[in-house]
C-alpha cells in the first residue's frame, strides 16, 4: 500500500481548466492562506516558453483559477535580461509575515532562481536573483537559524553530481556558507540527480524534506518522490534519508505526457490532525494531489534509512 493517498480525482487541474491559452498546467507550488489553499503553477504557453498561473481553492483539491497570469516574465530592468525564455517551477515559504517565492528563470545565460515576496497573493514584487546560472530547485526554510535565513539548493554540475546543498542569507540578497549535504546514491531510484521538492516542513523530529530523484533508464528518465530528515537546530544535519521513494509514476496522467514518467513536488501543506496535503506534476502536464500522514513520511526516514552522502 502506498505511503501516498492518491485523490480520487486527479488530475485536480489542467489545461482545460485555465480561461487563457496554455498546453499544460503542473509543478505547482501550495499554501493554505487565510482558509484558502493557493496553488501557483507553472504553464508552457502555446510558444514553448512558461509563465505561472494561480488557482485558489477551499477544501485543496478543488481549484479554480485565476482570469489572468499569476506572473509573467518581466520586460524591464535586471530581472528581464534573466527571465527572458521564461520562469518555471515556484516554491512558497511563509516567514516574517510574507511568503516568498523562489522560481527558476531562464534565459540565454541559464536559469538563476528568482525570489520575489508577497502578502496577499495580489501584489507581488521582484525582490532579487539570489544565484548565479546554473541552479535550479531551490526551497526556503520557514524559520531561521542563528538570525540567518536558509535555503537548499540544487547546483546543475557533474563535478558533485546534481546533488543537494545548505546555503545561508542575513538578508535574501547575500547568500553563503555553503555545504554540501546530500548526494544519489549510485544504481539506486534516485541515481542520476536529486534535488529539493517542497519547502521543509517541522515535525518534532526534524524537518521533513521531500525531495525528487531521478534514474535513468533505456527508455528515458525516471523521476520519483523520497523523503529526507534534517535535525531541527541545525538544517544542514540530515538525521537519515529514506531508502524508498514514496511516490512513482504510476497513474496514465503521470505515465503519459508533455516529458512521460514524471512526479515532480513543488507544494505541500501540513494540516493541523497530523497530515499532509501533497501536491505534484504529473508527465509535466497535470496537476496532481495527493494525502499522506506526516508521522508516516517520518518514520520511513528513521525505519529504512540510506546514507545521505554514499
Amino acid at each position: 500500500m502506498s505511503i501516498i493517498k492518491r485523490h480520487e480525482n486527479n488530475p485536480v487541474l489542467t489545461k482545460d481548466d485555465v480561461p487563457y491559452s496554455v498546453a499544460t498546467v503542473h509543478n505547482a507550488a501550495v499554501v493554505k492562506h487565510q482558509n484558502q489553499y493557493i496553488m501557483i503553477f507553472r504553464s508552457h504557453r502555446l510558444n514553448g516558453r512558461s509563465i505561472l498561473g494561480k488557482a485558489v481553492s477551499q477544501d485543496g483539491f478543488d481549484f479554480k483559477v485565476d482570469p489572468k497570469p499569476f506572473m509573467l516574465p518581466a520586460e524591464t530592468g535586471i530581472f528581464a535580461e534573466y527571465e527572458k525564455y521564461g520562469i518555471e517551477d515556484p516554491r512558497i515559504t511563509f516567514i516574517d509575515g510574507e511568503y516568498l517565492i523562489t522560481y527558476s528563470a531562464y534565459s540565454k545565460h541559464g536559469v538563476r532562481i528568482g525570489l520575489a515576496k508577497t502578502r496577499d497573493f495580489k501584489k507581488i514584487e521582484r525582490f532579487s536573483l539570489i544565484t548565479q546560472a546554473d541552479y535550479r530547485n531551490v526551497v526556503i526554510f520557514p524559520e531561521k537559524f542563528n538570525g540567518l535565513y536558509a535555503r537548499l539548493d540544487r547546483p546543475h554540475s557533474e563535478i558533485s553530481p546534481w546533488s543537494v546543498w545548505i546555503t545561508y542569507s542575513p538578508d535574501l540578497i547575500f547568500w553563503g556558507k555553503s555545504k554540501l549535504i546530500m548526494k544519489p546514491m549510485q544504481y539506486h531510484w534516485d541515481e542520476m540527480k536529486i534535488g529539493p521538492g517542497v519547502p521543509p516542513i517541522k515535525t518534532n523530529k526534524g524537518w521533513l524534506n521531500i525531495y525528487h530523484g531521478v534514474f535513468p533508464t533505456m527508455d528515458g528518465s525516471v523521476y520519483r518522490l523520497g523523503v529526507a530528515l534534517h535535525d531541527l537546530e541545525d538544517p544542514s544535519k540530515i538525521i537519515a534519508v529514506a531508502d524508498e521513494w514514496i511516490l512513482q509514476p504510476e497513474e496514465i496522467y503521470e505515465i503519459t505526457g508533455y516529458v512521460h514518467n514524471v512526479v515532480f513536488s513543488c507544494g505541500a501543506v501540513a494540516e493541523d490532525d497530523g497530515t499532509l496535503k501533497l501536491y505534484w506534476g504529473g508527465a509535466d502536464k497535470v496537476m496532481c494531489a495527493g494525502t499522506a500522514k506526516i508521522n508516516d513520511l517520518v518514520e520511513l526516514c528513521l525505519s529504512k534509512p540510506r546514507e545521505a552522502l554514499p
